[in-house]
């Protein structure tokens, strides 16, 4: 449990010598560019809609300074989930491409795969929004009750913990997904990751971290792309690394 999350974490680091060996650089432009577009879409509409609730609410609640600050919070809370879910989707046509290189560099594969192209861009985007809007409805289920179990001051400091680390999980699911689509289904990628669940929160914790910088969110989606490939490729081709790297790489 421990090893898989501080390898998720760890994982971050090399991450930046392959992507320099590879020559990777040209993958950060559309995520940039999609991340931007999705975080101003979104948090205008999130910014409009906290309004309109808040006043909506405001003749019923004799506390409208604090039930404004919770609902503020609250819908800040749902747009981060969002946000997150929905630039790891939108960009899985460009990032799936780029775990495959990182795929094919680590295994000596270069065979399995044909680089990109508009037919696959098309299929992995549709199963990048599959597993988002699925992944969006089960954090939500988890997150919203723990936001307001989070409103009783001593469990507080708990329930941030617990969200962060569903937040991570979540995160880390998607991260990894983009070289499991090589190889499982949506199911049998969900149960992938359940078992190195570890894993996929450490790898989501850095991606949140990068998120909650401000312009951390720019780099995010391709770093934790490698990150997450070079973690789970070891994790599904053991005995192909073995004879590669030797049995420290594995």
């Amino acid at each position: 449990m421990i090893k898989d999350f501080f390898n998720g974490i760890s994982s971050y680091f090399s991450a930046f010598q392959i992507i320099s060996k590879l020559r990777l650089w040209k993958y950060f432009l559309v995520p940039l560019l999609v991340s931007l577009f999705v975080a101003g879409g979104l948090g205008t509409a999130i910014w409009t809609l906290s309004g309109a609730f808040s006043s909506w609410l405001a003749p019923w609640i004799p506390w409208e300074a604090v039930t404004g600050w919770v609902l503020n919070i609250l819908f800040g809370l749902i747009g981060f989930v969002l946000f997150k879910h929905l630039v790891i989707a939108c960009v899985s046509p460009f990032m799936t491409p780029l775990a495959q290189k990182v795929e094919e560099h680590l295994t000596g594969n270069y065979t399995k795969y044909s680089g990109f192209n508009g037919s696959k861009a098309i299929k992995d985007f549709f199963r990048g929004m599959n597993i988002a809007v699925r992944n969006i409805f089960k954090e939500l289920f988890y997150v919203i009750p723990l936001f307001l179990l989070g409103l009783i001051p001593i469990l507080t400091i708990p329930c941030m913990v617990l969200i962060f680390l569903i937040q991570a999980y979540f995160a880390g699911f998607g991260n990894m997904d983009y070289t499991l689509e090589g190889h499982y289904s949506v199911r049998e990628s969900t149960r992938f990751v359940k078992k190195h669940r570890w894993l996929a929160v450490g790898n989501g914790t850095v991606f949140l971290l990068l998120l909650g910088t401000g312009v951390g969110f720019l780099v995010a989606p391709p770093l934790a792309a490698v990150a997450g490939a070079q973690e789970t490729v070891k994790r599904l081709e053991p005995m192909a690394l073995e004879e590669d790297f030797g049995n420290d790489y594995v």
